[in-house]
């Protein structure tokens, strides 16, 4: 039996959707290939995170890396990874979130295939100042010069991606369906007044000052928001119940128990919670940004708006759907949005990067600081030469 292609993934942004993602895409690709995880814990990090993994999957804590720029930790990181690849020899190498992004793409020299996934580009996020958005931007820039193709999480952050290099396509987000619906059935139906929730962590991103705009302009609704965060006092209305921190199981009771998902997002890559709710036949109420509108079209499948008033018109409309609109959603996910159709794209991409090793280009980085210490500048400088390498002849 031929030996399992090493593929080795790193992510430092491990909490949320992301690793959610990470753990149903490892779980399926380890029947197929040697799966090792390089990842830092986070706030958001299920304590037991590590019973989530198939067990055949390879654990590797780097404990360096850090969400905020933080220069020694980064540069520490840095190396960290480098003896990770060096110890693993993987086949493939598939970077997760900006900050693995970068580390990543600056470690490693392209000589075997090398994958970048943002979840989401630091430069679109609102809650950095305007010059940091830009430094990030350049950051993001001179990291696409190197020979790594960028596989996006929705067809939105794609067309961001194509704005930063040509080596790029994209992979649409998928949920475990089989794992999601065994919680579902365990799920006692209760009895419950008209419910509106949303399912994630309360911050800039997430804008609750929205959600509590929309709460307060329904008085007879109830609102659920499942988690907790650092934003929590602004969610003020009297209508509003906030769960606090839960584990998955907990926060999927808490949604089939309720009507309809609300998602007022400032930005996101393509959400989980989003594809779960539609899954669950929640009527899905978002925002009008990249991830959101890429799944829901206003008015087939769900609702997309902009101001106030559409949201609470929308969650009005709500209340007498007839079910045509949550199951064209419930459809999308069964066709596109689910993790075997992930699993087998990805594996896809793998493959056809491996078939592909020979004759490749091969950045060359030099480290030197640009500018102050505490950017992330200071990686990056970047030469490019051509390599030609023999193809190998069976």
């Amino acid at each position: 039996m031929a030996e399992k292609k090493k593929i080795l993934y790193i992510v430092e942004a491990m909490g949320g959707g992301v690793f959610t993602y990470i753990v149903d895409l490892a779980n399926e690709l380890v029947n197929s290939y040697d799966m090792y995880v390089a990842y830092a814990v986070r706030k958001q990090t299920p304590e037991n995170y590590k019973d989530y993994f198939d067990k055949r999957i390879h654990l590797i804590e780097v404990k360096n890396f850090a969400r905020a720029i933080n220069p020694l930790k980064d540069i520490a990181a840095f190396f960290d990874v480098k003896k990770i690849e060096a110890e693993i020899k993987p086949d493939v190498i598939h970077l997760h979130s900006s900050k693995a992004g970068v580390i990543g793409r600056v470690a490693f020299n392209g000589k075997i295939p090398m994958f970048y996934t943002p979840h989401g580009y630091s430069f679109l996020m609102e809650n950095y100042k305007p010059m940091k958005r830009r430094m990030f931007k350049l950051i993001e820039s001179v990291c696409a010069k190197r020979n790594c193709t960028t596989i996006s999480c929705s067809v939105g952050e794609y067309q961001e991606s194509l704005k930063l290099t040509k080596r790029a396509t994209y992979v649409n987000n998928g949920i475990n369906m089989t794992e999601l619906q065994e919680i579902i059935d365990k799920t006692e139906k209760k009895e419950h007044p008209f419910t509106v929730y949303t399912l994630g962590r309360i911050c800039y991103q997430k804008n609750p000052a929205l959600f509590n705009e929309i709460a307060e302009s329904l008085p007879d609704v109830k609102f659920v928001w499942i988690g907790d965060g650092e934003l929590r006092e602004q969610l003020t209305s009297k209508n509003i119940e906030i769960t606090g921190w839960a584990d998955r199981s907990t926060a999927i009771r808490c949604a089939v128990n309720a009507d309809a998902f609300l998602l007022p997002s400032r930005w996101e890559g393509l959400p989980i919670s989003l594809l779960e709710s539609m899954y669950m036949k929640k009527i899905c109420v978002v925002s009008d940004v990249i991830g959101n509108r890429d799944v829901i079209h206003n008015g087939e499948n769900g609702f997309v708006c902009t101001k106030v008033e559409d949201f609470v018109k929308a969650i009005e409309d709500c209340r007498c759907e007839d079910g045509k609109l949550t199951e064209r959603a419930y459809q999308d996910i069964l066709k596109m949005y689910n993790t075997k159709v992930m699993a087998q794209m990805y594996s896809k991409r793998y493959e056809s990067a491996l078939n592909k090793r020979g004759g490749v280009r091969h950045d060359l980085i030099r480290c030197i600081p640009v500018g102050r210490p505490y950017t992330l500048a200071y990686f990056v400088s970047i030469e490019s030469v051509h390599c030609v390498t023999a193809k190998a002849v069976a």
